[in-house]
């Protein structure tokens, strides 16, 4: 089967897209029709810039340095709405809002800067059972204008919790995970706002992360942190030490509370490369782990 290019004149905006979502719950109480497959599917965009005023609030607020250098993590904020465009169709088969995000493994190939003409593409693949549901990935690929080469891609992992989807065979195996972690080097007190500092500088306005009203109705009794705003703190705190051209993963578990403090732990590798790791030091329960690796 070949994959369906969706070209768009402009980057969507996330308010609109949230609002094509609020209408597919609306559809789904009504008894609408729920699709089994992915839709085959690629949403393209060029000519993309990113904003010198964004980048900046951007930089700010993570701790990156203010220069015409774009963030992996800012890359991310800039093809997260392509990848909701995704979500948001009638034919996805799992519901957008309140997805749990499980994973992310980003690899810039080379480094972008403000300046620059950048093309995004975006779609969904690899519908799969989990132990607590169904799980897919989100894809972005970014190139420079007229460029064949990938410079920076992202593959974010979400799960429907609860939902199954008839005919996927059964969840892998998973392999065992090491719960050991790196020397505490700080610890970050994340205040309530700061879903909502996030989403101001991201456009990111997911309700679990703005409030506690529209949070319970996910069953979070406060709103959570974004997850791309923890790792990202993350990242700056590696430095010019993560290089140009690396690969970022990080994998979610507790949610973090808001207000919280992260007591955060960051170590440097034998072989090269850093890893990292975010927890809860009253329960021992963990936010996220993660690595950079030079590519």
């Amino acid at each position: 089967m070949t994959t369906t290019q969706i070209q768009l004149d402009e980057i969507p905006q996330l308010g609109e897209i949230y609002s094509r979502i609020v209408g597919r719950l609306a559809q789904a109480v009504m008894g609408a029709r729920q699709s089994t497959a992915l839709p085959d599917v690629c949403y393209a965009v060029d000519g993309v810039r990113a904003d010198a005023g964004r980048l900046s609030e951007y930089q700010r607020l993570l701790g990156e340095p203010g220069t015409d250098a774009l963030p992996a993590g800012y890359v991310h904020v800039l093809g997260f709405p392509l990848a909701m465009t995704v979500m948001a169709r009638p034919d996805f088969p799992l519901p957008p809002l309140g997805m749990i995000h499980l994973a992310n493994r980003i690899e810039q190939v080379s480094p972008l800067s403000l300046e620059e003409t950048l093309s995004l593409r975006a779609w969904a693949q690899d519908l799969r059972t989990h132990r607590s549901g169904t799980a897919v990935d989100l894809v972005v690929e970014v190139r420079r204008d007229g460029s064949a080469d990938v410079a920076w891609r992202g593959v974010s992992t979400y799960l429907a919790k609860g939902r199954t989807i008839a005919g996927l065979p059964p969840a892998a195996e998973e392999a065992p995970v090491d719960r050991s972690r790196p020397p505490v080097t700080a610890r970050w007190r994340l205040p309530a706002d700061s879903g909502r500092r996030y989403a101001a500088v991201t456009g990111d306005r997911n309700p679990i992360h703005l409030w506690a009203p529209t949070a319970r109705l996910f069953g979070f009794r406060r709103p959570i942190a974004h997850g791309m705003h923890t790792a990202a703190l993350a990242l700056a705190a590696v430095g010019t030490g993560r290089g140009e051209s690396f690969v970022w993963t990080v994998e979610f578990g507790r949610p973090v509370l808001l207000p919280s403090t992260v007591t955060f732990g960051l170590e440097t590798l034998p072989g090269g490369g850093h890893r990292y790791a975010g927890w809860d030091a009253t329960s021992g329960k963990s936010y996220f782990s993660g690595s950079v690796s030079p590519r």
